[in-house]
């Protein structure tokens, strides 16, 4: 029966979910967790980035505006919000190992899956593909890590 199967049978799963029982405060400092992340893993990789992207930093002044990371922040609070409901159904409980497990399959199942999906359409680069799925990645272990050490 798989992992919710061996919870369900422990008892440890109650049958549905309640959507608003997560913790919140770890949701959060999840959220700020991997928008630090973001920001030094794009200013590290910024040049590469800008060149698989094909933008410039003339592109980036004229277009300075904090929508981007409003954007970027409402996202990465979703995902930390779905990973913290789901760990506990899913494996029976909330730890960095759970929390971590179940953000790197969502990662291979929807999320790299996804972004490759749309880069291919775009005409993008490998390389642009490698930079973001690397940094979406790294959100969801560091999101898993804070969540499991949260609980």
């Amino acid at each position: 029966m798989g992992c919710a199967g061996a919870a369900l049978r422990e008892g440890k799963i109650q049958m549905g979910i309640t959507h608003f029982d997560v913790n919140w405060l770890a949701v959060i400092l999840a959220t700020v967790a991997s928008m630090a992340l973001g920001a030094a893993w794009y200013m590290i990789l910024s040049r590469q980035w800008m060149a698989a992207a094909g933008i410039t930093e003339d592109d980036i002044k004229s277009g300075s505006s904090v929508t981007p990371f409003v954007w970027a922040t409402a996202c990465q609070l979703v995902m930390a919000y779905f990973l913290a409901l789901l760990t506990p159904v899913i494996m029976g409980d909330t730890t960095v190992y759970n929390a971590v497990l179940i953000g790197i399959h969502m990662w291979v199942g929807f999320i790299v899956t996804s972004m490759i999906l749309n880069h291919r359409y775009q005409g993008k680069p490998w390389s642009l593909s490698v930079i973001d799925g690397g940094y979406l990645l790294g959100v969801v272990i560091v999101q898993g890590i804070v969540l499991g050490l949260l609980g």
